[in-house]
Order: structure tokens, then C-alpha cells, then sequence
């Protein structure tokens, strides 16, 4: 699927990189698991299908959990408005719409293909946004779809949640079955363990890398599609201040998709946890944003 977001070399690039690096890390973890169920087909079996049900069912998965819900143009004829105008502008088939019935303002993006994918936006998002704003925040998660890099964080996450379930294992296994296991069931255990720890932390350092800058890139690919990088630098400040604003329990709820969101739903104080954020800082996008807008010409913007 060709559409006119400008196409991103340096993130098609990233994405190939990201793949094949967590594809070594992944034939490695795939062999400890080998060692530890000492049976091939089970391994590939058990990997095979939890792959396949993250990838197909990836959708329906992430709008369950941030209680989303598919809508029609008669229940969101904004909504499907800017999405339908902006579609047309960028030459893609136009995704499932679904709304999601949460204060947290946010968006994301998520499904297989263009063909298959889901734009998903909060209640809270849509209340707290001009139309030009949210067009801007819809136009960035239309050219994730466009770039196809949903689908490969989508792909890239599994190894991560594989691999913790596996620690997870290996470590109750050991907690309430140590006693009844000889020392080299122990030491096996444990080898497996850190290898499935070592998997998850490489995977998460990946995924991160790759993440913060595809925001950017979708960030550059809206601005130009809409022409108005202001309007999508206003959205991102007032939505980065009101998820401050947040309970934490309900940040909580919904940071087990960060990758996916306009904005990580991160509460106050957590300096440390941004330096292991999937997105780039709220100051960086901005800048970035500013250069776009003195690049374009666009009124009142000004030249860093």
C-alpha cells in the first residue's frame, strides 16, 4: 500500500534493523526454551500460536483492554469527518473507527495493515481538542499505518511479553518446586531465567529506540499532511499537561500500550522512568515541530 505521507527511509531502515537484531536474540531464547521443555514441536508450537494471536488479534486485544468500541459515522460524525478528509488527502484506505470511553486524552493506532487497522481515540482526547488539533493527532496515527511500523512494534512486543512470562515460570518453578529438584534442574531453571531476563531487557532497549523515533517521524508526516505543525504542537502540549493531571491508577491502567499512544500516559515524577520512555521528550517534539513550521512558512511560526 503506497499512500502520500512522505515516505521515511531512516525509519524503514530502523525497523529492518530492530527486526533482525531481536530475531537472533529471538532463535536464542527459543533454544533455552528448547532446553528447558526438552521438546521442539511444543516450543514452536506454544511460540508460533501466541505470535500469531498477537498479530491478528491485536486489535480487538488493545481495544478491550482501553474498553474501546468500533463507532459509526452517525455516532462520531466528527470523528469519521477528519478521518475521511484526511484519508482522501493521503491517498490510504480509511481504518475502523472506535472511541474509547476514558478521561485519559489520547489516541492510537493499531491492527496488521492498512487493511486491517484501527484508529482508536478517548472521549477525554476529543473533549479537550479543536478540530484542527485533533486532525493533526489523527493525521500521526494514520501515517503509523501508512509506515506499517504498527505492525512491527506489534511483532517486536511479543518477545518482550514472552519472555517475561517465562521468567515468570522459571521463577515460581523454582520458588514452590526447588525442593523437590535435583541441583542441575536448579542450575538449568536458572540459566534459563537469566537468559529470558537478558531476552526481555535487549528487547526492551529495541523497542524503545525504535519507538521514540517512529513518534518523531509520524509527528514530521502529519505536519506535512495537514500543513499545520502548530496545531499538532498544541495538541501535544495540552494533552502531555492534562495526562499529568491523570490518577495514577488510571495511568497505570493504560501504560501496557505507551508504544502505541500519541503521548505515554506517565504521570508526575517519573524522570527516572522517561529515560526509558517509548517516546521522545514533549521539548524535542516540539522542536522539532518548529522546524517544520519555519520550513513550510507557516503564519507566526519563526526560525530556532
Amino acid at each position: 500500500m503506497r499512500s502520500r505521507f512522505e515516505p521515511d527511509r531512516q525509519l524503514t531502515a530502523r525497523m529492518a534493523v530492530t527486526m533482525f537484531l531481536l530475531g537472533l536474540v529471538y532463535v536464542a531464547f527459543i533454544a533455552a526454551l528448547i532446553v528447558l521443555l526438552k521438546s521442539v514441536v511444543l516450543v514452536v508450537v506454544i511460540a508460533a500460536g501466541l505470535l500469531g494471536a498477537q498479530y491478528w488479534f491485536s486489535d480487538r486485544i488493545a481495544l478491550y483492554a482501553m474498553h474501546g468500541r468500533l463507532v459509526t459515522t452517525e455516532e462520531e460524525p466528527r470523528l469519521h469527518g477528519v478521518i475521511d478528509r484526511l484519508c482522501a488527502a493521503a491517498d490510504m484506505p480509511k481504518p475502523q473507527v472506535a472511541v474509547s470511553e476514558m478521561d485519559l486524552p489520547n489516541a492510537f493506532a493499531t491492527g496488521r495493515n492498512a487493511d486491517h487497522a484501527v484508529v482508536c481515540v478517548t472521549t477525554g482526547l476529543q473533549r479537550r481538542l479543536t478540530t484542527e488539533e485533533l486532525e493533526g493527532v489523527l493525521a500521526h496515527e494514520l501515517s503509523h499505518v501508512a509506515h506499517r511500523d504498527v505492525a512491527v512494534i506489534t511483532i517486536a512486543s511479543f518477545l518482550g511479553v514472552l519472555a517475561g512470562l517465562v521468567v515468570r515460570f522459571a521463577f515460581y518453578s523454582q520458588l514452590f518446586g526447588g525442593a523437590r529438584r535435583d541441583q542441575n534442574t536448579a542450575a538449568l531453571l536458572a540459566l534459563v531465567m537469566a537468559v529470558s531476563a537478558l531476552v526481555y531487557a535487549l528487547s526492551f532497549l529495541l523497542i524503545r529506540a525504535l519507538s521514540r523515533y517512529r513518534e518523531l517521524a509520524a509527528d514530521r508526516a502529519a505536519a506535512l499532511l495537514t500543513a499545520k505543525p502548530s496545531a499538532l504542537a498544541s495538541a501535544l502540549t495540552k494533552v502531555s499537561g492534562d495526562i499529568a493531571r491523570i490518577p495514577t491508577r488510571d495511568l497505570r491502567t493504560a501504560q501496557a500500550f505507551n508504544a502505541f499512544f500519541f503521548t505515554p500516559a506517565l504521570g508526575p515524577g517519573t524522570a527516572v522512568a522517561n529515560l526509558f520512555s517509548t517516546h521522545p521528550s514533549l521539548e524535542r517534539r516540539i522542536e522539532a515541530l518548529a522546524l517544520i513550521s519555519a520550513e513550510l512558512g507557516e503564519p507566526g511560526s519563526r526560525t530556532p
